[in-house]
């Protein structure tokens, strides 16, 4: 029980390392950007996050808050 658990945490050690060579070791490296809204790929195909989503349906259909 004890050597799975040590083998773990040694594997997660070795992953967080490998994650973190880009940022530390290559000029300009940064995590990937998970956000769609920072996604390059993603604009590009006319993908957005849900509230730029909603914002550009309300302009196009000219939908106003309704107050109670």
């Amino acid at each position: 029980m004890l050597k799975i658990l040590i083998l773990t945490i040694v594997l997660i050690a070795i992953v967080f390392i490998l994650f973190g060579v880009k940022i530390l070791f290559v000029k300009g490296g940064k995590f990937p950007k998970s956000q769609i809204g920072g996604n390059r790929e993603l604009n590009k195909r006319g993908i957005h996050c849900a509230q730029t989503q909603d914002k550009v349906e309300r302009k196009k259909h000219k939908v106003h808050h309704v107050h109670y």
